[in-house]
């Protein structure tokens, strides 16, 4: 299988506090990957990491054989809320718009192409009747539709998505989950931060455990294993059952 992207000895402090410790991923074409572990595991520190958003100890990163500089306009990332100014003079279509300034030259403009795909983009996501609302307007769920509709409209081929699960109903639930499927099968990569345990199984073919060091990945059905889990979140959360059901610790 294709590995589109290396992580080779990833290692990042804060403050002289070490966050992450000596990550190895290999990462492959076609995949819903969840990274799962507790709080504080480093979760979104990886993924900035990855994408040379922060600084790193020690460590390289290659997206397609080459530095994430060369690779911008292959790349979406979706932050957390709590990473996002909700109070951008911004509508809707304006946030899913930007989704594709990185298609553009110097000097070039947004034209009726651009547009269209945003609409487009939009409908997907079901928020085409939003597309003139300010985002700081709308529900959680509807916030993290409008960010995933920009993360479509870029036409990437690697999606980071941290946490676009959190603060929505299961109806937006449902619609995001399948539309990162059916990106997977058109053979795009996708890594998600992910913190419901129940629902790994059924939405990830693959997972990374994490907890400042790499616990354990690949395929879901071999990785995500109650020894694994155990080991990665301690005794600060309850042990998942194959079957979907809870034990306490």
């Amino acid at each position: 299988m294709e590995n589109r992207i290396s992580v080779k000895g990833l290692s990042v402090s804060y403050e002289r506090k070490r966050v992450l410790t000596n990550i190895f991923l290999e990462v492959e074409v076609g995949n819903i990957y969840g990274v799962v572990g507790p709080n504080g595991a480093g979760k979104s520190t990886l993924f900035k990491a990855m994408l040379g958003l922060i600084e790193t100890n020690t460590g390289s990163v290659l997206i397609n054989g080459k530095d994430i500089k060369s690779q911008r306009k292959e790349v979406v990332y979706v932050p957390q809320k709590n990473d996002v100014d909700w109070t951008f003079p911004a509508t809707v279509f304006d946030i899913v718009l930007m989704g594709r300034y990185p298609h553009l030259t110097i000097f070039q403009r947004l034209g009726k192409k651009d547009k269209a795909m945003a609409m487009d983009a939009l409908e997907e996501v079901g928020m085409t009747a939003f597309r003139d609302r300010q985002i700081g307007e709308l529900s959680g769920g509807q916030q993290q539709r409008v960010f995933l509709a920009r993360a479509l409209c870029q036409e990437a081929d690697i999606f980071f998505l941290d946490e676009p699960f959190v603060g929505v109903d299961m109806t937006t639930e449902d619609k995001i989950i399948q539309i990162l499927k059916r990106l997977a099968a058109e053979g795009k990569t996708l890594l998600v931060v992910h913190h419901d345990l129940s629902t790994v199984e059924n939405y990830f073919d693959k997972v990374i455990l994490l907890n400042q060091r790499l616990i354990a990945y690949g395929d879901t059905t071999s990785t995500f294993t109650k020894e694994n889990i155990a080991k990665a979140y301690g005794g600060q959360l309850p042990i998942l059952h194959k079957t979907g059901m809870i034990e306490d610790k």
